[in-house]
C-alpha cells in the first residue's frame, strides 16, 4: 500500500483545516500500514490543523523530548487529546483483556439489508458516546455510513477526540489474503494494575525489598519514572500511565500491537508499537511541531527543501525515536530508561524523511543555553522539583532555580558527555557558583544555593565513577587497555575520590565499590597475577600485584568511610 501525504498536506494553508476523507478505498493491512496512514491523519488533525488555527499553539520545546520527561505543565482543554490500541488480527470480543464497545465490520458479502442494519447499530454506539452536543451532528454526518471503515476516519477524528477513552482498530476479511484494518471499537478502558507493576519491577531491579519496606518510600518515585520511560512516557497523566502499562502487559504475551496516545498538555503524538519481532522492548516514537534554531547546521537545508510549515517561526514536524536501556544497578546512569536513538523531519508536502541528528541534543547548544541561565539571559519554562515553574533567569532565585531544574534534567547526559564538552560546562558553572560577586546573594539563598552546589558535586563524582566503569570494561575512549592500566587508573581514581566525598552520595561510593570489588575478583587476573608465585611474575606482573593490593585497600578504605556516613 502506498499512501499519498498531498491527501493531507496542500501547499495551501486553509486546506489544512478543511474535513477531508480519502477518495477510493483504503487497504491497510499491516501494521506498519496503519502506523503511515494514521500518522497522515493525527499529524494533520492534531498538530497541523490546531497550529494552523491558533497563532499561539504551545509548539514543543525540543528540550521536552529528551529524556528524562518532565512533569506537565499544564493542560491544554482546546487541543485534541486520544488513545487507541490496534491489534494486527481479528477481535475477539469475549477473549480480549479490556473492556470496549464493539463496532462490527460490514463484510461485501453482506446482503444490502443486513449491512445497512450493522452500520445503523454501529453508528448507534458510536453516537451514544457521544456528548450530547455532538449527537445530532454524528448522526447527520454519517447517516448511511460504515464508521468502521478507515475511509471515514479522518472525517470521523474530531469526534473521537471528545472521547475520554481509547479507539481499537482489528482485522477482518472474508478470506485471509482481503484482511485489513477498520475501527473495531471505541471507549476502551485500557487496564492498568499500576501497584502490581511498579512493586514487581522495583523488587527485581533491586530498588525495593521485602526485608526493607522503608526502600519503597525511599525510591517509589524513582521506579515509577523509570518503568513509565522504557514505554516513552513521563509518571504523570492516567490515560498515558495506562497506556504505558497496557503496552508492556501487550508485549509480554507476545502481540502485535500498536498504542498510541496524545495529550492535552505534552502535545506529542506517541506511539508504542511490535511488529512481532523478540526485541526485549517495543519500539518507541514521538511526532511533534517544534522550532529550529537558527545556528543549527542543517538549517539552510530545511528551509531550502521546503520542510518548514511556518517558515517565519521555522517550525517542522519532527519524529524522535527512542532506544530503551536495561536497568543496571551498577551503572552510574541508573535513571536512563531511554535514549535518542534517531532523529527526523517529515516534509510537510511530500512525506520525504531527513535525518536530523543533532535537532535537541547539539551539545554546543548546550553550553550556550547554560551561559544564557547563569547571566539570566534564558527566557523558557522548566519544573522545579515538580512543584515550581519558572519561567524566566531575571532574580537570583530563579537562576538557581532553573539551574537545578536544567542539572537535573541533562545529569545522565552531562555525565556521559566527553572531557571537552564537560570542561566547557564546568567553566561556566565555576566562574557561576563560586564567583565572589554573587557571594552575598547566595548568602540569602543557602539552602537553594547549597542544593545547585550538590547537584553539581554529584555530577563531578558520577564522572568519575564513569570513568571507573569505562576502566573495568577495559576500554578508554574506544580504546582497548590492558589489566596493569586497568589497575593503576583505578588505583588513582579513588584514591582522588576518598578526597572528594566531602559531599557525599552513598549510592556512588555503593557503585565505586561494587566496580572496585568486581575488578578484583576477576578470574583471569586472579590466577595469573595474584595466585602465581611471586618469583614467577614479571615486573609487569609485580606492578599489577602491588596495585591490586592498593586497590584492596582503598575499598576497605571506602567502606569505612561509608559505615561512618550511614
Amino acid at each position: 500500500m502506498r499512501l499519498d501525504w498531498k491527501l493531507i498536506f496542500t501547499k495551501s494553508p486553509l486546506c489544512w483545516v478543511d474535513d477531508w476523507c480519502f477518495n477510493g478505498s483504503v487497504m491497510v493491512s499491516t501494521l506498519a500500514e496503519l502506523k503511515t496512514y494514521l500518522d497522515l491523519v493525527h499529524i494533520r488533525y492534531c498538530l497541523v490543523k490546531p497550529f494552523c488555527q491558533q497563532l499561539d499553539y504551545p509548539v514543543v520545546e525540543t528540550r521536552e523530548l529528551l529524556p528524562s520527561f518532565e512533569c506537565d505543565l499544564w493542560e491544554y482543554k482546546h487541543l485534541p487529546g486520544f488513545s487507541l490500541v490496534a491489534f494486527e488480527r481479528p477481535i475477539d470480543y469475549f477473549s480480549e483483556i479490556f473492556q470496549f464497545d464493539i463496532l462490527h465490520p460490514v463484510h461485501h458479502s453482506t446482503r444490502a439489508d443486513l449491512a445497512q442494519n450493522t452500520i445503523e447499530r454501529n453508528l448507534a454506539v458510536f453516537q451514544s458516546r457521544m456528548p450530547r452536543s455532538l449527537q445530532a451532528n454524528v448522526r447527520n454526518l454519517f447517516t448511511r455510513q460504515d464508521v468502521t471503515d478507515l475511509n471515514h476516519y479522518p472525517r470521523l477524528s474530531p469526534f473521537l477526540y471528545t472521547m475520554d477513552r481509547a479507539q481499537v482498530f482489528g482485522l477482518h476479511g472474508d478470506h485471509p489474503q482481503e484482511m485489513r484494518f477498520y475501527l473495531g471499537g471505541v471507549y476502551a478502558s485500557f487496564p492498568s494494575d499500576l501497584d502490581s507493576e511498579i512493586k514487581r519491577y522495583g523488587l527485581r531491579v533491586g530498588k525495593f525489598s521485602l526485608d526493607h519496606p522503608e526502600m519503597y518510600e525511599q525510591n517509589r518515585n524513582f521506579v515509577c519514572q523509570h518503568l513509565m520511560e522504557l514505554y516513552g512516557f513521563p509518571f504523570s497523566s492516567e490515560r498515558r500511565t495506562s497506556a504505558a502499562l497496557f503496552a508492556r502487559r501487550l508485549h509480554k504475551i507476545g502481540e502485535r500491537f500498536l498504542v498510541r496516545t496524545l495529550s492535552q498538555s505534552d502535545r506529542c503524538i506517541t506511539t508504542v508499537w511490535n511488529t512481532g519481532d523478540n526485541s526485549y522492548y517495543p519500539q518507541v516514537d514521538k511526532v511533534a511541531l517544534v522550532a529550529v534554531d537558527e545556528d543549527y547546521e542543517q538549517f539552510q537545508t530545511l528551509r531550502d527543501g521546503g520542510f518548514f510549515i511556518d517558515e517565519e517561526r521555522r517550525i517542522v514536524i519532527l519524529r524522535v525515536t527512542y532506544r530503551q536501556h536495561k536497568f543496571s544497578q551498577d551503572n552510574v546512569r541508573q535513571e536512563r530508561a531511554l535514549s535518542v536513538d534517531t532523529l527526523e523531519v517529515i516534509h510537510p508536502l511530500t512525506a520525504e524523511i531527513i535525518p536530523a541528528s543533532g535537532l535537541i541534543r547539539d551539545s554546543s547548544n548546550m553550553v550556550l543555553r547554560l551561559n544564557d541561565i547563569v547571566r539570566g539571559e534564558h527566557s523558557g519554562r522548566i519544573m522545579y522539583k515538580r512543584i515550581e515553574l519558572v519561567e524566566d533567569t531575571k532574580t537570583q532565585e530563579h537562576r538557581l532555580k532553573y539551574l537545578y531544574a536544567w542539572l537535573t534534567k541533562h545529569q545522565r547526559r552531562i555525565i556521559g558527555y566527553s572531557d571537552e564538552f564537560f570542561s566547557g560546562i564546568s567553566k561556566v558553572l565555576n566562574n557561576y557558583l563560586y564567583s565572589q560577586h554573587f557571594f552575598d546573594e547566595f548568602e540569602e539563598h543557602k539552602e537553594l544555593y547549597a542544593e545547585v552546589t550538590s547537584r553539581y558535586s554529584y555530577i563531578l563524582q558520577a564522572r568519575t565513577i564513569r570513568l571507573l566503569e569505562d576502566l573495568h570494561a577495559r576500554e578508554v575512549h574506544g580504546e582497548k587497555i590492558s589489566y596493569a592500566e586497568m589497575l593503576s587508573g583505578t588505583v588513582e581514581l579513588l584514591h582522588a575520590l576518598k578526597f572528594e566525598i566531602v559531599s557525599y552520595f552513598d549510592s556512588l561510593v555503593l557503585t565505586a565499590i561494587s566496580i572496585g570489588e568486581s575488578m578484583l575478583n576477576d578470574r583471569y587476573l586472579v590466577r595469573n597475577y595474584i595466585s602465581r608465585d611471586e618469583e614467577l611474575l614479571t615486573s609487569n606482573g609485580l606492578e599489577i600485584r602491588k596495585n591490586y593490593g592498593r586497590l584492596v585497600s582503598l575499598i576497605d578504605e571506602l567502606k569505612a568511610i561509608r559505615k561512618t556516613k550511614n
